[in-house]
């Protein structure tokens, strides 16, 4: 049977104000992590199954939504699309949490456009996403249900023209996608004024009310004075956002899929100690040579990290690419097309990578320098063992 899923879905991580960043580390930052945590054996995960019981060709949206839905294939909805569209659909506030691939982007979009139509592009919709390249799969995604349907949206993302995105603002349309700090640019140039959205939605809601993204996001509620819904999606949820997010919500419908809580449990972890004398590169390249690593991604802290170790992984002869934050757009979005589709083995990233990219099959991560803290390690290791399989990790120990 198939459901209503998102079938690329990236959860997340870009660097938080990147504007503000440049490169001001000049080298990986030291990690705080218990080397010892680094080393688990994978304990199987507890089946839990979900019987679908509301069909796409039953939902209470216009017939011409459900015949876009149904051309893709999709038959019934995902347990967080039943609980969480009609509530959405009513204008009330929500917080949906369920794990990334459990079809979270349609759950919100298809009542929100259900609710546009008929409706002039007036910038009536905000969806604020962390990383460019989830806000590209949300307007993809918001494209492919509004076919024929004669709704707009525009994509602001780092990486592209802030001139040509000025210029695209002279033209209303009705839900704009963006990322925090272009969103932000554009709207201390006063191409876009948050006072004309009414609905708020906040994707990966628990990355952007971290420390790196807070100022810009409570920038956009101060401007937003005529928002009349806010809807939260993510796959996890902190403990100290709790009266954040409170402050945000009305009399909200809270929608919980799973717990909110990610683990590592049902990965295989290791450790790879290199010795005086070995070379990290060579084990790596080595490691390479095993057939059952066919699909692996290598996280390095540092952007010049990232580019010596594809050089080194390319000059052996692997099909490897590389995503970090001075790649544009378009190059970005080719390496990880190339990466799902199987045409590289490899993807060399920064933490970039380590959120809400929800690519199948993953059968290896690889911490080629240890992450700085156990919330970016848990999160990079849940690339792989995805949709209940298993998965391997290996950290680099000097």
């Amino acid at each position: 049977m198939n459901s209503l899923r998102q079938k690329r879905r990236p959860r997340t991580n870009s660097r938080p104000n990147q504007r503000n960043q440049s490169n001001k580390r000049k080298g990986p930052a030291v990690s705080t992590i218990d080397p010892r945590l680094f080393v688990k054996k994978a304990t199987p995960l507890a089946e839990v199954t979900f019987q679908p019981s509301i069909k796409i060709e039953d939902l209470n949206v216009d017939a011409r939504i459900k015949a876009n839905l149904l051309s893709k294939g999709y038959i019934y909805l995902t347990e967080i699309q039943e609980r969480a569209i009609q509530p959405v659909l009513e204008g009330k506030d929500v917080m949906g949490i369920a794990q990334t691939g459990t079809g979270k982007t349609a759950a919100f979009l298809v009542p929100i456009v259900h609710n546009l139509l008929g409706k002039a592009p007036a910038f009536q919709t905000l969806v604020v996403v962390p990383t460019r390249e989830l806000a590209v799969q949300v307007e993809e995604e918001f494209k492919s249900i509004v076919k024929g349907l004669n709704l707009s949206s525009a994509c602001f993302i780092g990486g592209t023209s802030v001139g040509r995105d000025i210029t695209r603002l002279k033209r209303p349309s009705h839900i704009i996608i963006g990322t925090p700090g272009r969103l932000i640019d554009l709207a201390r140039q006063n191409a876009l004024h948050f006072r004309d959205f009414k609905t708020l939605i906040l994707d990966e809601f628990d990355r952007l009310l971290d420390m790196g993204f807070l100022k810009d996001i409570k920038t956009m509620l101060a401007g937003m004075t005529n928002r009349k819904q806010t809807v939260l999606f993510s796959a996890t949820e902190e403990n100290n956002q709790k009266k954040l997010i409170q402050s945000l919500l009305h009399n909200q419908v809270d929608v919980r899929v799973s717990s909110g809580n990610v683990t590592g449990d049902h990965i295989d972890q290791e450790v790879i100690t290199v010795k005086a004398g070995e070379k990290k590169l060579d084990i790596l390249v080595n490691m390479f040579r095993d057939q059952t690593f066919h699909k692996v991604i290598v996280f390095a802290e540092t952007k010049r990290g990232v580019s010596q170790v594809r050089k080194n992984l390319a000059h052996a002869g692997i099909k490897v690419d590389e995503i970090h934050g001075n790649k544009s757009q378009n190059y970005r979005l080719k390496a990880l097309n190339d990466f799902k589709s199987g045409k590289i083995q490899a993807l060399i990233a920064t933490d970039v990578a380590a959120r809400g990219l929800d690519i199948s099959e993953v059968t290896h991560v690889i911490n080629f320098q240890p992450p700085r803290d156990f919330d970016s390690y848990i999160h990079r290791i849940g690339r792989t063992g995805r949709a209940g399989k298993g998965g391997k990790a290996f950290t680099f120990l000097n």
